[in-house]
């Protein structure tokens, strides 16, 4: 099933407003042709969009920690632990909470082979998607998607 959808969601597009959450930003994503970004798709894309924006909120600091200073071997893997250790937990959660308030609703595949294997398509199509945003506007971080792909591919 499929829908209209954000097109754009990560944790920049999510406001607290104090006690209430406000998405933002409707426009999907700005590179995209107008055409497709008003495509229906599934609202999975949305949770996989999010589900990245976990791993640049994990990684960023780190890649900030290491710019422009020595680390020691030991301390990049002790960060590199726990950016992989918030990451997994966040992500979890948000999944776990998406998919109980979703529910049995039509877009959520009911097994969860079928539910992994559209959700890493979904993971891997928008890391791609970042790796040549990376490449283009911040090559300091192209190590973030492609760590992701990588993972990804793998795991497959």
């Amino acid at each position: 099933m499929r829908t209209r959808v954000h097109g754009d969601y990560h944790l920049g597009q999510v406001l607290f407003t104090g006690d209430d959450f406000v998405i933002i930003d409707f426009e999907g994503e700005p590179a995209r042709p107008l055409s497709e970004r008003r495509s229906k798709s599934s609202p999975l894309q949305d949770v996989a969009g999010m589900l990245r924006s976990f791993h640049y909120a994990a990684y960023v600091p780190l890649l900030a920690e290491i710019s422009g200073r020595e680390v020691t071997q030991e301390r990049l893997n002790a960060l590199d632990f726990w950016a992989q250790y918030w990451q997994t937990w966040v992500s979890a959660t948000f999944l776990k909470a998406y998919l109980r308030t979703s529910g049995s609703a039509s877009f959520v595949p009911q097994s969860r082979e079928e539910l992994a294997v559209l959700l890493d398509a979904y993971v891997i199509t928008k890391a791609v998607y970042e790796l040549g945003y990376e490449l283009n506007n911040r090559p300091s971080w192209v190590r973030i998607p492609l760590q992701s792909v990588s993972k990804l591919l793998d795991a497959a």
